[in-house]
């Protein structure tokens, strides 16, 4: 009986670290911001808002993607939901009512970068889930990341 719950805890263990590695840190996140700015400093806004929305490119990692938003809260490039790119977002509120991309911009403005927590449906999962997210701001784009938590 003792093997078999050690077992059966050894497998829960397993899994559960496999689940894990599925979905990216908040740490991933914010690298992935430092790494669109580097991008779009070398490329170029253009070619990068382009390969920020490719959802299957660069910036896409697990269950990572990279966001970039003007200082009107237009979507420049959404690398989950092209459908939002070109569409003012500035008074868009998550299901608690928070007016999410208007306190990024405000903070980007105020601040240059920051962090932000807010609820947004996972692409991954379907669902609305809670999101950390890091941005900054370089040459009037706010470039987003977050992880979602689990």
């Amino acid at each position: 009986m003792r093997k078999l719950l050690a077992l059966a805890a050894l497998a829960f263990v397993a899994a559960a670290s496999v689940r894990a590695e599925e979905f990216a840190t908040t740490k991933d996140a914010e690298l992935m911001v430092h790494q669109a700015i580097a991008y779009m400093k070398k490329e170029g806004k253009e070619k990068a808002l382009a390969a920020f929305s490719d959802p299957n490119g660069r910036f896409r990692y697990k269950d990572l993607y990279v966001m970039a938003y003007d200082l009107d809260g237009r979507c420049l490039a959404h690398g989950a939901r092209k459908d939002r790119v070109g569409k003012l977002f500035m008074d868009e509120k998550d299901v608690d009512g928070k007016t999410f991309v208007r306190e990024r911009i405000e903070v980007a403005r105020k601040h240059g970068k920051g962090w932000q927590e807010y609820k947004f449906a996972n692409p991954t999962t379907n669902r609305v889930e809670q999101k950390v997210v890091y941005f900054e701001l370089w040459d009037g784009v706010v470039v987003v990341c977050g992880a979602y938590k689990k």
